[in-house]
C-alpha cells in the first residue's frame, strides 16, 4: 500500500525540483558564458617576430613581452623566424592554435606593403586578428659623407643633375625602405638606382663604406652611426621631428613635399578564429603597458614612438596603410 504525500511535503518536494532545476540551469548558463579570457593565458605565450635577433622589431617585442609576463605571470618567449619578407612567421602562427598563446608581431612591410607589392599565401586582412598597435618607427634618411648633400632640396638638386648616377640601398624589393625611397622619388621626379640587399646589415655596411650613396632606414640601425660622422643625416620621414634626433628637419619641411610621410610600424596579432574575449583582453594589457611612462622613455630611446590602439584602430591603420602604399606602388610600377 504507497503512502500518499501530505500536501505540504508535496509542496516542499516541488520547490526542491525547482531549486534543481534552477541550479542546473545557473551551470548551464555558466558553461555557456565564454570562459577564455578568465583563463588566458594557462601557460607560455609565444610572440613570433619575423626578422632576425637584435633588430629594433625583436627589441620591441621583447621589452613588451616582457611587461605582459608581468602582468599575466606567465612567461613569454620571443621567437624569431625570419624569412621569405615575413611570411615563414605568419604562417607559423596561421598554423597555431586560436587561443592566444602565440601572437605575432607584424609590421608594416609584412602587414600592409608587401600585401600591396605581391601575391600572398594569406589575406592579412582575413585569416589575422588584429590586437594593437604598438609602436611607430620613424624612419631616417641618411647619406654617405661623400655625397655633397645636406638637406633634402639639396639630394633633388644633386639627383637631377646626374639621372640615374646615384644609387640607393634597400633591404629588398618591396620592403618599406624601397617603398620609402620610391615615394619620395615619385614626389620629386628624381631618378635614382634601387640597389637590393638581403638585410640591413649588408646594406648599411655597403652605405658606411661609400658603394651605395643613401639609404632610409630605421633609427636604431643608423643613430650610432649618425653621431660618430659615419653617416650623415638628412631627415626624417616621420610628420614631425623625432625626439631620437630633434635637430633632424623632416622630408615634409620640404617645399612641395608637405603631404611627404615615411614610417614603419609594429602591431600585435594572432589567427582570425581568436575568440574575441581574449583579443581584447590581450589588446587592453597591451595599452596599458604602452601607457607606462618607462615604456615610452624605453622606445624613445631607440627612435620608436609608442602607438597603443583598441583591435578596430588597428584594423582601420593598416587598412590605410595598405591603400596608400598600393598607389605608391602603382605610381612608381613596381612589380616582383
Amino acid at each position: 500500500m504507497h503512502r500518499s504525500l501530505r500536501p505540504g511535503a508535496a509542496i516542499a518536494t516541488t520547490r526542491s525540483i525547482g531549486t534543481l532545476i534552477g541550479i542546473v540551469g545557473v551551470a548551464a548558463i555558466a558553461m555557456a558564458t565564454p570562459v577564455h579570457a578568465q583563463s588566458f593565458p594557462n601557460r607560455a605565450v609565444r610572440v613570433v617576430v619575423h626578422f632576425p635577433p637584435g633588430g629594433p622589431v625583436d627589441f620591441v617585442a621583447r621589452a613588451l613581452g616582457q611587461r605582459l609576463g608581468d602582468t599575466w605571470k606567465q612567461p613569454v618567449v620571443v621567437e624569431n623566424r625570419p624569412g621569405a619578407g615575413g611570411v615563414i612567421g605568419v604562417e607559423l602562427v596561421l598554423r597555431s592554435p586560436p587561443d592566444g598563446h602565440t601572437l605575432l608581431l607584424g609590421t608594416s612591410g609584412s602587414m600592409a606593403v608587401a600585401p600591396a607589392v605581391s601575391k600572398l599565401p594569406y589575406d592579412v586582412f582575413t585569416d589575422l586578428a588584429p590586437i594593437a598597435l604598438v609602436v611607430i618607427n620613424p624612419q631616417i634618411l641618411v647619406v654617405h659623407p661623400s655625397l655633397p648633400v645636406r638637406t633634402v632640396p639639396d639630394l633633388v638638386k644633386l639627383a637631377k643633375s646626374k639621372p640615374g648616377q646615384i644609387n640607393y640601398a634597400s633591404v629588398g624589393p618591396g620592403s618599406p625602405n624601397h617603398m620609402g625611397m620610391e615615394l619620395l622619388k615619385s614626389m620629386t621626379g628624381i631618378d635614382m638606382v634601387h640597389i637590393p640587399y638581403k638585410g640591413t646589415t649588408p646594406a648599411m655596411t655597403d652605405v658606411i663604406s661609400g658603394q651605395v650613396s643613401l639609404l632610409f632606414n630605421s633609427m636604431p640601425s643608423v643613430l650610432p652611426h649618425i653621431k660618430s660622422g659615419r653617416l650623415r643625416a638628412i631627415a626624417v620621414g616621420s610628420a614631425k621631428r623625432s625626439p631620437a634626433a630633434p635637430d633632424v628637419p623632416t622630408v615634409s619641411e620640404t617645399p612641395g613635399l608637405q603631404s611627404f610621410q615615411y614610417t614603419t610600424w609594429y602591431g600585435l596579432y594572432g589567427p582570425a578564429a581568436m575568440p574575441k574575449d581574449v583579443v581584447n583582453q590581450i589588446s587592453a594589457e597591451t595599452v596599458k603597458a604602452l601607457n607606462q611612462p618607462d615604456m615610452a622613455e624605453l622606445f624613445a630611446s631607440q627612435g620608436a614612438e609608442p602607438a597603443p590602439s583598441t583591435p578596430e584602430g588597428l584594423a582601420k591603420f593598416m587598412r590605410a596603410e595598405f591603400e596608400g602604399w598600393r598607389k605608391v606602388i602603382k605610381a612608381a610600377n613596381i612589380k616582383l
